[in-house]
């Protein structure tokens, strides 16, 4: 079986009782999938964020432990020759989100994420690839290329109920649900900004930050430069094909199955980062599933050792502005007159543990008193909750406990919530704004 991504890592991944079944095609992917020991904790309807999609139905059908029982029918022949494109297969998928939650708190570690990628992958192969998978999975290159028509565009569908049922039935995009608008002008990029007596820093300015909410980025510059850091921002290197169009985490292309896009973007990363791996310069990132995936599945596409060395000075701003705190910066932070915040954590910021990075740097700010959203995906997963047939899944998803505690929150109380998608079903499913950390840092500075 030819695989697109590159699963060499599990080549010696345990042994003995750390799998269970591996099948007989697949190799290395096999393993991936064979890891799971049927613990069940994917069944979990308490604390944590396992599994989302098991959580909204209550039937095993949709749980990690079941899409792997899948897999292996898949894998083992039971499914024919191109199972990948198995009805069976697809509805065992239909409902997984690629929150991460599986690969942090299943005790084998399974990473359904990835698993997910290559079966997206696979099944491209076979049927070709959908038009609503271009539409999403390219949104680095559109609005890009074409972003001033995007831009019109979206805003022309979220005003026209007639536009927005045709969208729905032409390319299965919800109705119901409008579409994040792109900010009236991008992510104004420069040279560099700040004294640097702290040393250089990159800023890696993700496609969300850059096209749909560039106040962020402003902000962590604002931040990073009062902090006494040079920050220069994250730029293709000179001979890169498209000098102009800003790097990609390739996040997109990855959760729809785009495989090779997914590695071009990831190879101008390296590219455009390989003097500073050499310096070790720290690489900032605002996106949390944009940075996390450079720093997890960028291995995935056999881009070779540098992939290694770079995830070593990755940081998303507060795992930075934490680690720097340990070593003498400090902030100048004034009090907020707000009432008590809620924070939403991203399900990547939970999946890789940045969560107390988080809390350590609200507890800065004088007298803000703030408490952490319990609760599961907020449902948004970036394109998921934009699917015509799973928006009332992914609105299901934040009514379990997500939604609620944001409509129940005081008038005025910041909600912070670091995810791009997030903040959007913030909006649509609560009615309120949300606000990234490195804004509320910025407003907490004592400038003057």
């Amino acid at each position: 079986m030819k695989t697109f991504l590159d699963w060499s890592a599990y080549d010696t991944y345990g042994i003995g009782d750390a799998y269970s079944g591996i099948p007989a095609t697949g190799g290395n992917y096999a393993k991936a999938v064979a890891v799971c020991m049927h613990s069940r904790d994917c069944q979990n309807t308490g604390k944590g964020v396992m599994c989302p999609s098991y959580r909204i139905t209550g039937d095993r059908a949709h749980s990690t432990e079941a899409r792997v029982a899948a897999f292996k029918a898949a894998l083992n022949g039971e499914y024919g020759e191109k199972s990948f494109d198995d009805p069976r297969l697809a509805e065992a998928m239909d409902l997984c989100v690629s929150c991460k939650a599986c690969k942090k708190e299943c005790p084998s570690s399974v990473d359904m994420t990835l698993i997910k990628t290559e079966y997206l992958a696979q099944r491209h192969a076979i049927l070709g690839v959908p038009r609503r998978t271009l539409l999403f999975g390219a949104l680095p290159r559109w609005a890009s290329r074409y972003r001033r028509l995007l831009r019109f565009g979206i805003s022309l569908r979220n005003r026209s109920e007639t536009l927005a049922k045709l969208a729905e039935r032409w390319l299965g995009i919800a109705a119901a649900r409008p579409l994040p608008a792109l900010a009236a002008k991008p992510f104004a990029g420069f040279e560099a900004k700040g004294e640097g007596e702290r040393g250089d820093v990159i800023l890696f300015v993700d496609t969300f930050c850059h096209h749909f909410d560039p106040e962020i980025a402003e902000a962590a510059v604002t931040v990073l430069s009062s902090a006494g850091y040079k920050v220069r921002i994250a730029k293709p290197a000179p001979d890169d094909s498209e000098p102009d169009r800003p790097l990609c985490c390739g996040r997109t292309y990855l959760t729809t199955g785009l495989v090779e896009e997914a590695r071009v973007e990831g190879k101008r990363v390296l590219a455009a980062f390989r003097p500073e791996i050499v310096k070790g310069t720290p690489i900032i990132g605002l996106e949390p599933s944009c940075l996390l995936s450079l720093r997890d599945e960028l291995y995935s596409l056999g881009l070779g050792a540098e992939v290694g060395d770079l995830g070593k000075q990755l940081y998303l701003l507060e795992e930075f502005l934490v680690r720097e705190h340990q070593r003498g910066m400090r902030l100048n932070l004034k009090p907020l007159d707000l009432p008590k915040a809620l924070v939403h954590g991203h399900c990547h910021q939970k999946a890789f543990g940045v969560m107390k990075a988080t809390r350590k740097a609200l507890s800065w700010i004088p007298g803000f008193k703030f408490d952490l959203i319990e609760a599961s995906c907020c449902g948004m997963a970036g394109s998921f909750g934009l699917e015509a047939e799973h928006y009332k899944a992914s609105l299901d998803m934040a009514e379990i406990s997500f939604l609620p505690t944001v409509r129940a929150a005081e008038k005025d109380a910041p909600i912070i919530a670091n995810g791009f998608s997030c903040r959007h079903q913030i909006r649509h499913g609560g009615g309120r704004d949300s606000i990234h950390i490195a804004v509320l840092l910025r407003d907490a500075l004592a400038l003057n």
